[in-house]
């Protein structure tokens, strides 16, 4: 199920944010950046729609997923149906 940022306090967001970003390890290439900095581009991401916030009743669990992996799992779980 999808989960509208919007409907998030902006405080909930940004946590959510910085451990999915402490979680993933990701790669920003050669050029460090900060906590602050990868947690404001992931939220610019979230607002402008290319990453989706995904909850799991089956797991009970909240993810982070762009726009095209998310659309993926969909139609894997439509296919499997």
């Amino acid at each position: 199920m999808l989960i509208p940022y919007q409907q998030l306090d902006s405080n909930t967001l940004d946590n959510l944010i910085e451990a999915f970003v402490l979680r993933e390890g990701t790669d920003y290439g050669e050029q460090e950046m900060t906590l602050a900095g990868k947690v404001s581009q992931i939220r610019q991401q979230i607002e402008a729609g290319l990453v989706v916030i995904v909850y799991s009743e089956l797991h009970e669990s909240v993810d982070l997923l762009t726009r095209q992996q998310w659309l993926v799992r969909v139609s894997e779980q439509n296919c499997g149906s």
